[in-house]
């Protein structure tokens, strides 16, 4: 497009159509800077259209000044809620802390106040996320594969999912200190628990190993907390989620329902043994008690026939004809108790008849037993053909 203007000219920068240069005389003037003094009036006369009449002058503009002060002044006050800590920064250096409730710090610039919430429980989750589903329930949790999966110390991968609780315990340090603290938490966490899974056997973190991993890890990260001076505490490591991986999770639930066998198998074992043993135990201390017992009878009777044998030695030393007798007629007495009683007739020739007594006497005291009224048959011997010619009869 050509440069031409209403006069004819062919340069832009001409003026009157006079041919020149841009900084010609026939050119454009160059911007001029503003003037302060005009500005300052102007500004001036701004502000006396809202004042009233009379109060423009010296006084009126301290007073002015004194109100802006004042204002200033009052923008110091600050409220410190129950759950934070005042923490006053004068010129950008820590000052002081101040209690919760109503404080005043210098106004800014000179004082800021940071109120960090130091009693609020603060969660960090390593191996997996979650979160709301619009508001209305818990999304379904998104697993983390590269921060889950861990090296036991077997030579097994194990798939944890764990979260870190932890508070404010100094705020100076923990405003100061460490720039990222939730991301400093997460790393000390993660790094301290695949430092212990890794020193722990697969089946001892999948059963009974859950509560010491827990206080191992937590005792590990609140350490490295101290160590950076991060004014954190570990409250609490969760474990949420320990399973092997999915690739291989069936064969490790056939092995826990073995394991879980044979624990069963081993605990109906140890009752039988724990019923088997005490009665075992029981009989043996009877047998025992008894064979003691029959020791001690065998001992008395012995000392009793050693006594009772002095003192028939004794009495038979004093009178040794009387003692003598007597003893005959006991042992008589105690062999003839359990002879049978026979009565033999020399009166009678080749026969020899047979009276039981005793059985006589045993059917008598049985018939007065009412036992039986029958008698009891009285045994003969057998006549002899002698006995017979001569008419005696059984």
């Amino acid at each position: 497009m050509p440069w031409t203007n209403n006069s004819g000219g062919g340069s832009p920068w001409g003026g009157g159509g006079r041919q020149g240069g841009p900084w010609g005389g026939g050119g454009p003037q160059l911007p001029q800077a503003p003037d302060l003094d005009e500005l300052l009036r102007k500004g001036q006369d701004f502000v006396r259209r809202f004042l009233p009449r009379g109060f423009g002058g010296g006084k009126g503009l301290a007073i002015i000044g004194l109100v802006l002060v004042g204002i200033w002044l009052l923008s110091g006050f600050y409220r410190v809620q129950p759950d934070e800590q005042g923490i006053v920064l004068r010129f950008g250096a820590f000052n002081r802390i101040t209690a919760p409730g109503l404080n005043y710090a210098l106004p800014a610039p000179i004082e800021t106040v940071l109120t960090p919430r130091v009693t609020r429980i603060n969660r960090i989750e390593v191996g997996f996320r979650s979160g709301t589903d619009g508001g209305v329930g818990r999304a379904p949790l998104r697993d983390v594969i590269e921060e889950s999966l861990m090296l036991t110390g077997d030579e097994n991968i194990i798939d944890i999912d764990f979260s870190v609780l932890w508070r404010i315990s100094n705020a100076p340090d923990f405003l100061f200190n460490i720039r990222n603290p939730e991301q400093t938490v997460k790393s000390a966490a993660e790094s301290v628990m695949r430092e212990v899974i890794g020193r722990t056997p697969i089946q001892r973190a999948l059963t009974e190993a859950r509560a010491q991993i827990e206080q191992a890890v937590r005792t590990g990260t609140q350490a490295i907390m101290d160590q950076y001076g991060a004014g954190i505490e570990v409250t609490q490591i969760q474990l949420q989620k320990v399973d092997p991986p999915a690739a291989v999770i069936d064969a490790f639930r056939d092995v826990q329902r073995a394991n879980a066998d044979r624990e069963r198998l081993r605990n109906e074992a140890e009752a039988f043994r724990n019923d088997i043993i005490p009665r075992a135990r029981g009989e043996a201390e009877r047998l025992v008690q008894e064979a003691q017992g029959e020791r001690e009878a065998r001992i008395a009777r012995a000392n009793g026939e050693a006594q009772r044998f002095i003192a028939v030695l004794s009495a038979y030393s004093q009178a040794r004809d009387v003692t003598r007798l007597r003893l005959y007629l006991e042992t008589m007495e105690e062999v003839l108790r359990r002879s049978p009683t026979i009565v033999v007739d020399d009166k009678v020739q080749n026969v020899v008849p047979f009276l039981p007594l005793n059985d006589l006497n045993r059917g008598a005291a049985r018939q007065a037993a009412g036992l039986g009224d029958k008698p009891m048959p009285i045994p003969t011997a057998p006549a002899t053909p002698a006995a017979r010619a001569s008419g005696v009869t059984r």
